[in-house]
C-alpha cells in the first residue's frame, strides 16, 4: 500500500473581488474533487495548512470552515453510510503541505480513512495583496487529494523534516501593541538581510541528506521547490551542482510571466505588481501541477518536493507517479 495523489487544483483570487482564504481553499477543494470524480462525502479527513487570512482570522479552525465551503459531509447522518469527516488546521508556514502529507500517510496506512484532502490558501489580511508592496505573498489557494493505492510501487516516499539552530531571519506576525483600529487588515512580514542565503543553506542540506538516505539519484529527479524568492530555483540548482532545468519553483498562476520554465529565475510577479507576490503555503501543490502539466523531462521518473521557510525549517519528500 502506498499514498498517491488523485487530483490537485489551484484557485486564484478574482482581481475584482476581495480575497478570502476560506473561499479560495473551498473552491480549490471542490474543483479537485470534481477532477477526481469523487463525492465530497467520500473525504474522511481535511487538513488545512494556510497561514495568512483576511482580517487575521484564527478562530474557529479554518479547516472546519473550508470543509463547509467544500460541502464535505454536511449531513453525515443522512449519508448512505453514516460517517463524519474530520477537519483541522496544521500550521507550519511554507512546510505545511509536506507536513500534512506525512500526517495523511499515517492516517491512510492505518485505514483511518480512504482519502485525505489537503488545502492551502493565503490571503493578505486586507483582502488584496497587490495593494501592499511590503507583503511578499500572493492571494491564492490550492488543494491536493490523497488516497491509498493497492500498488506497492510509486507514490510518496517518507517525509523528512529539518530545522536550523540559527535564529530565523524571516517571520510574519501582527504587531498587537500598535495595531490600533486597522490592525485586522495589517500584517508584518520581516525578512532580514541574509534570509535567502539561510534558506538556501537549509534547502540544499535537506535535499542532499534526503537523496543520500533514500538512495535517490538527483540526476533522474525533478526537484520541485518552494519559492521564497524569485530566483530561488536557479540558486538552489547551482548549490546542488544540478542543471537549472532540474529544479522547478512555481510562479503565481495568472501573474505576468507565470509560465516560467523549470530552473529559470522566472518572471514571477513581485509585490505590488498586480500578481500580489509569490506562492506561500500552496507552492508545493502549484509545483506539482506545473510538473504534471508540462511533463517530466526525458530520463526523469520522479519528483522531490522540498519546502523551506521561517523557523528556519524545511521538509522534503519524494513522489513517483504510478504507471496508468
Amino acid at each position: 500500500m502506498t499514498t498517491v495523489i488523485r487530483a490537485a487544483r489551484a484557485a486564484v483570487a478574482p482581481a475584482e473581488d476581495t480575497a478570502a482564504a476560506v473561499r479560495l481553499a473551498g473552491r480549490a477543494a471542490r474543483e479537485c474533487l470534481t477532477e477526481a470524480r469523487v463525492s465530497p462525502d467520500a473525504v474522511g479527513v481535511l487538513i488545512n495548512v494556510g497561514v495568512y487570512r483576511e482580517h487575521n482570522t484564527f478562530e474557529p479552525a479554518i479547516g472546519a470552515l473550508v470543509q463547509k465551503e467544500a460541502g464535505i459531509n454536511l449531513d453525515y447522518l443522512a449519508h448512505r453510510v453514516p460517517g463524519a469527516a474530520f477537519s483541522f488546521d496544521l500550521m507550519n508556514g511554507a512546510c505545511g503541505v509536506l507536513n500534512a502529507v506525512q500526517v495523511a500517510q499515517a492516517l491512510l496506512a492505518t485505514g483511518t480513512t480512504e482519502r485525505v484532502l489537503i488545502t492551502a490558501a493565503d490571503v493578505h489580511p486586507g483582502g488584496n495583496a497587490a495593494l501592499d508592496d511590503a507583503y511578499p505573498y500572493a492571494d491564492l489557494g490550492a488543494a491536493l487529494l490523497l488516497e491509498r493505492s493497492a500498488q506497492d510501487r510509486g507514490g510518496f516516499g517518507p517525509v523528512r523534516s529539518a530545522r536550523s539552530d540559527e535564529e530565523s531571519k524571516s517571520a510574519g506576525y501582527l504587531r498587537t501593541a500598535g495595531m490600533g483600529a486597522t490592525g485586522r487588515s495589517r500584517i508584518t512580514v520581516r525578512r532580514d538581510p541574509g534570509f535567502a542565503e539561510q534558506l538556501l543553506d537549509l534547502a540544499s542540506d535537506t535535499v542532499a541528506d534526503y537523496a543520500w538516505s533514500e538512495e535517490l539519484d538527483l540526476h533522474r529527479t525533478l526537484l520541485v521547490s518552494s519559492r521564497p524568492t524569485p530566483d530561488f530555483a536557479a540558486r538552489l540548482a547551482d548549490r546542488l551542482g544540478l542543471p537549472r532545468s532540474a529544479v522547478l519553483a512555481p510562479d503565481t498562476p495568472g501573474a505576468p510571466g507565470a509560465a516560467a520554465t523549470p530552473g529559470a529565475p522566472g518572471a514571477a510577479a513581485t509585490p505590488g505588481t498586480g500578481g500580489g507576490g509569490l506562492p506561500h503555503t500552496a507552492a508545493p501543490i502549484l509545483g506539482y501541477l506545473h510538473a504534471v502539466e508540462h511533463g517530466l523531462p526525458e530520463g526523469v521518473d520522479q519528483l522531490l518536493l522540498v519546502a523551506v521557510g521561517a523557523g528556519p525549517s524545511a521538509a522534503c519528500v519524494s513522489y513517483r507517479p504510478q504507471e496508468a
